[in-house]
């Protein structure tokens, strides 16, 4: 069993180095940051237990020591690759795992969604996918508390083109204080096309 955890920090410094130690605790071999945290200054961000591969807005950490054979994949994600990291990962005589850690957000300069132009069908391998996103798409499918579904139908579509299963339990990922208000949302999802146990 490959242990994760999937974290969005709200692009926190504090929130990533307290993810990562939660990561050592837990002994999670592989740590995703679907939004790509503040470094301080160049001080940057290191945890000696992980080695964190980057990139503009995503990360994902890979615990030293674990035993397991990894494999950056980043022909899978070209063309998106400042938003997409697909790593495959394996133990001795287990099958390959990928995960898949995407930040869909429009690009501020061209205004695209470039983890969107992935060919997704490619991306995805049959029976062992792990898909650890932030995506800012909001649908009752995945939250309960959802009014208007927004930037969501190209996911649902991919998922169920996919069979890809949310491992979600529709608890908020987000929190946020807006004039006064407060609400919660979920826009952080896990998705695999076999069962998430934990």
């Amino acid at each position: 069993m490959i242990r994760v955890i999937q974290h969005n920090c709200a692009r926190s410094y504090e929130w990533t180095i307290a993810a990562l130690e939660t990561g050592v605790e837990r002994r999670a071999d592989v740590v995703c940051f679907p939004e790509r945290p503040r470094e301080r200054g160049r001080i940057g961000m290191s945890q000696s237990a992980y080695e964190i591969r980057k990139r503009k807005r995503v990360w994902t950490a890979i615990r030293r020591g674990c035993g397991l054979v990894v494999d950056e994949r980043t022909e899978c994600s070209r063309g998106a690759n400042d938003d997409v990291i697909a790593t495959d990962v394996r133990r001795r005589a287990e099958r390959i795992k990928r995960f898949v850690n995407v930040y869909d957000q429009k690009n501020t300069h061209s205004g695209e969604r470039l983890a969107r132009k992935l060919n997704w069908q490619s991306l995805i391998r049959q029976g062992s996918t792990v898909l650890a996103r932030d995506f800012n798409g909001h649908s009752p499918r995945w939250d309960p508390r959802c009014q208007m579904q927004r930037d969501a139908v190209f996911w649902e579509d991919m998922f169920d083109e996919n069979g890809l299963e949310i491992g979600n339990d529709g608890e908020a990922t987000h929190h946020w204080t807006r004039e006064g208000h407060d609400d919660e949302l979920v826009i952080d999802l896990s998705q695999a096309n076999r069962p998430i146990t934990e």
